[in-house]
């Protein structure tokens, strides 16, 4: 016999959550409007634009934080605009750092 779980039944999908590698797996240099992150455990270099090194300072304290909380940090310091939009952007960098070893799920 096959159960069917009630039709009004919800599932609660947690938020990915976000944290950068580690403190000092990440070595920095600003050149103009340009940042090369070095990243120790892989030995390659990355060459990012903003809002890239702001979405990393905001994780710069160790904290795991969800797309939604990041926008939060963010839009304390600039204008993002609506957060309907600006949150799938923040979440789509916070995916392709994640795939560069940056920054990581947990």
């Amino acid at each position: 016999m096959v159960r069917h779980s009630h039709p009004k039944a919800r599932f609660a999908i947690m938020p990915r959550r976000y944290c950068q590698d580690s403190p000092d797996a990440v070595a920095s240099c600003e050149l103009d409007d340009m940042v090369l992150l070095y990243h120790r455990p892989s030995g390659q270099t990355h060459m990012v634009i903003s809002p890239v090194p702001e979405i990393l300072a905001a994780l710069d304290d160790g904290a795991a934080l969800t797309a939604e909380e990041v926008h939060g940090e963010l839009a304390r310091l600039y204008d993002l605009g609506a957060a309907e939009d600006a949150v799938p952007l923040v979440e789509a960098h916070l995916a392709e750092l994640t795939a560069l070893g940056l920054v990581r799920l947990t």
